[in-house]
């Protein structure tokens, strides 16, 4: 009698499990209904990074981090299907994962390059894009000159180039950090001796409201020279993303505009200057729309898109044209089925 106790209430709390994820699921007939979902990862989807193959656009692919430990960078095809001898299996915790394109290394030649972290070993991980080889001498030690480990933890990552002169930079931002201004590093990407790849400390920046929040999503304007991230609970803080610029804070917005959490952030440009902001509002299952170059700063809620994703992290869109499915480019967001979900660009209208 008490195997059966045991096993029926076994079964009662699987299915208020059952119930719980169903509740958070969107309806699917309000929502915007994905081009493609990827093949699902192992563990636990977190934020994409698309690689443009200028050659070849229909070969482009779609990098998406597996967020636990042996997780891995996953590496898809236009199709969503995973390509195994491109993925990166095995890593501790990937977090976010950007792609920067023409880095040079010592020897003058150049290649792209994706970057994420290893968060538990407090590790920047550097690979060669396509052919996804470490770049790195098994990790950078991320925020290595501060004495409490908790703060040595890295978690948002973005990529800025900057127009001048070529020169790539890394943002990073930690599980917990300081509200003094310094919560995100920018680490200038250098040729190295010992690894292809060397980090150099080059400013420490950023506000950050402290409490519950953290900071995970940091997006660049290369073009426009700004960096966007979302202090989750807070905000959505811009920056100039030269390190030689003023460390000022720019703006704050989208304070009132979200469910609770601010995540993932991508760019949607439409001319050199023009185009949108999207945001993910994790909570509400649906994403803000803003303006991106407005005057004096004011990203003033533009829509709200109502896709079929669930709490997403992160989010990635290239505006260029990606063979026959994706004509006008595609938006790409993390959902929680262990899955990332393509949309046709051409489905989603930014006002």
């Amino acid at each position: 009698m008490k195997t059966l106790y045991f096993f029926l209430l076994l079964f009662i709390l699987l299915a208020g499990c059952g119930n719980e994820a169903a509740d958070k699921a969107p309806e699917e007939d309000d929502r915007i209904a994905p081009a493609l979902r990827t093949q699902p990862v192992q563990y636990d989807t977190d934020d994409p990074a698309i690689w443009y193959n200028a050659n070849k656009p229909e070969a482009s692919l779609v990098l998406g981090t597996d967020k636990e430990v042996g997780g891995g960078l996953y590496v898809f095809d236009m199709e969503g299907q995973i390509i195994d001898s491109l993925t990166v299996r095995g890593l501790s915790y990937p977090n976010n994962v950007d792609v920067e394109y023409g880095f040079r290394l010592k020897d003058s030649t150049e290649t792209d390059i994706a970057v994420t972290v290893e968060r538990p070993l407090g590790l920047v991980r550097i690979f060669s894009v396509p052919d996804m080889q470490p770049l790195d001498g098994g990790g950078l030690p991320a925020f290595a000159s501060e004495p409490d480990s908790l703060l040595r933890l890295p978690m948002g990552i973005a990529l800025y180039k900057r127009p001048s002169d070529g020169q790539i930079f890394l943002m990073l931002s930690r599980k917990q950090g300081p509200t003094d201004g310094t919560y995100l590093w920018q680490y200038a990407l250098l040729p190295g001796d010992t690894s292809a790849v060397r980090m150099e400390v080059v400013r420490k920046f950023g506000q950050f409201s402290g409490g519950e929040s953290e900071i995970e999503a940091i997006m660049v304007d290369d073009a426009l020279g700004y960096i966007y991230y979302s202090d989750e609970m807070t905000g959505v803080r811009k920056y100039y993303a030269d390190p030689d610029s003023s460390a000022e804070e720019l703006a704050i917005f989208g304070q009132e505009d979200f469910a609770e959490d601010r995540e993932g952030i991508a760019l949607w440009p439409t001319s050199e200057k023009d185009g949108y902001l999207i945001v993910s509002n994790q909570q509400d299952l649906s994403f803000n729309v803003y303006p991106r170059n407005p005057e004096d700063h004011a990203h003033t809620l533009l829509n709200n898109w109502k896709l079929s994703t669930v709490e997403t992290d992160g989010c990635e869109l290239l505006a260029r044209p990606l063979g026959e499915r994706f004509p006008e480019g595609v938006f790409i967001a993390m959902s929680e089925d262990t899955t990332f979900h393509y949309y046709d660009l051409r489905e989603l209208s930014p006002e």
